[in-house]
């Protein structure tokens, strides 16, 4: 069974200015795929759709089937909110580019954790505690009790997002969207948080669809890539053959770019052994 089966997506604005148009892809249990284009692709839009969450003022059509795994499939496109409140968290999450977007900043960080896991799994008191702690040990937080003490201005950037990475997995979701995670963080602590969503990832077997507009982020951590341009998918396909075989300008753009950045010279793959971008 499809975790996420996306068919004809379109986006348009109230005027009619087509913003997606027709985009289709599909994720089977525990697969990968990086979604990259530059900023007004849709990106960001073909996200939001799948959470059921765009502004109302937008118009939109085609198919979104979302499932566990394990129950049948639900339309999300035109699920009332009380549907889809069933689902968001439980089977699908998302983490975005700025962790405040997903922390309140007037309430401590262990209280905002604790509410998906006291409504997905009515933990409440010691235990609730003792999970919260756990969850945070999950995304290597150092010192979970002083960033569960702590509001989210009172912590670095680095330690928000993996503090909202914590918050996406508490419900223990089918498929985790990444939304952007770590374009607002230095590079050090954005090879940490890649390397923690891939372990975590692959730890729960989860479904990931990674966001970004930087191929050479999006093939540490992804086995597949859809390419957007102007809302349009222009190129899709495995990982490998997209950087050895980059069929439209614009991927060749990409691919070209990313060999161009010593960040991308060595690309760790899970089968074995390192990748090098500069030689494919």
């Amino acid at each position: 069974m499809k975790i996420l089966d996306v068919t004809d997506l379109s986006v348009k604005s109230g005027t009619g200015l087509a913003l997606v148009s027709n985009v289709s892809f599909s994720l089977e249990p525990g697969a990968r795929l990086g979604l990259i284009g530059e900023s007004g692709s849709g990106k960001s839009l073909t996200a939001l759709a799948i959470m059921g969450l765009l502004p109302t003022e937008l118009n939109v059509s085609g198919s979104v089937l979302l499932s566990d795994g394990k129950t049948a499939s639900q339309q999300i496109l035109d699920a009332p909110e009380k549907v889809l409140n069933q689902i968001r968290g439980a089977v699908v999450s998302i983490v975005f580019q700025e962790p405040l977007t997903a922390l309140d900043p007037l309430m401590k960080t262990g209280k905002q954790l604790a509410e998906p896991l006291r409504r997905w799994h009515g933990l409440k008191g010691a235990t609730l505690q003792a999970e919260i702690f756990n969850a945070l040990d999950e995304v290597r937080i150092g010192n979970p009790k002083r960033i569960a003490d702590s509001y989210p201005y009172e912590i670095s950037g680095g330690e928000r997002q993996r503090a909202a990475i914590a918050m996406a997995l508490a419900c223990k979701p089918a498929l985790l969207i990444a939304d952007e995670p770590t374009t607002a963080l230095d590079v050090t602590v954005q090879a940490e948080v890649l390397a923690l969503l891939d372990t975590v990832v692959a730890s729960r077997g989860m479904s990931l669809l990674f966001i970004s507009h930087d191929l050479a982020v999006v093939s540490r951590i992804t086995d597949s890539v859809l390419v957007l341009k102007d809302g349009e998918v222009v190129e899709a396909g495995s990982l490998q053959n997209i950087l050895n075989e980059p069929k439209h300008p614009y991927t060749r753009e990409l691919v070209s770019s990313a060999k161009e950045l010593d960040a991308a010279l060595t690309i760790s793959a899970r089968s074995g052994g390192d990748h090098d971008i500069s030689n494919s």
